[in-house]
């Protein structure tokens, strides 16, 4: 039987959805909630850290915060093809953050970049057969996408 765990970190983010019909148009940020869904067996090793654990909160938290958060955090997220946003930022200079990605910055494609960039790093220890189930982002207070394999 599997168990599943869940951590979450949060970030200011900024973007925009070039083609919405609606104020998404518009550059904005939000305080999103990046939550990752973890299956795997209980470790059942006497005398490890992990005991009883699926995988230690605080090793979930340490790969969400080098693999998301310190990638976008305070930063604004951008469509390469978005020519005209692309231009008005690189006028702020090479300090401003910015992340150029090839998709269009929604919660649902975030939630897709967000699962590849944690992915490769949920890793099986002690034989509990680990595996990254879904990642899930919170985009305002009503407003989730998911992603799932």
């Amino acid at each position: 039987m599997t168990t599943r765990i869940r951590r979450w970190i949060e970030t200011d983010t900024g973007h925009r959805v070039p083609n919405h019909k609606s104020k998404c148009c518009h550059l904005h940020g939000h305080r999103y909630r990046w939550e990752a869904e973890i299956e795997g067996d209980v470790v059942d090793v006497e005398g490890v850290s992990d005991e009883g654990m699926v995988m230690d909160f605080s090793d979930v938290s340490a790969i969400l915060r080098e693999h998301v958060h310190d990638v976008v955090d305070h930063a604004f997220v951008v469509y390469e093809e978005d020519a005209d946003v692309r231009s008005a930022l690189e006028t702020m200079g090479p300090a401003h953050r910015t992340v150029v990605v090839d998709f269009i910055p929604t919660a649902e494609n975030l939630a897709k970049w967000a699962f590849e960039q944690v992915e490769p790093y949920i890793k099986t220890s002690y034989g509990n057969r680990l595996r990254l189930v879904a990642m899930h982002v919170r985009e305002t207070p009503k407003s989730w996408a998911s992603w799932t394999p």
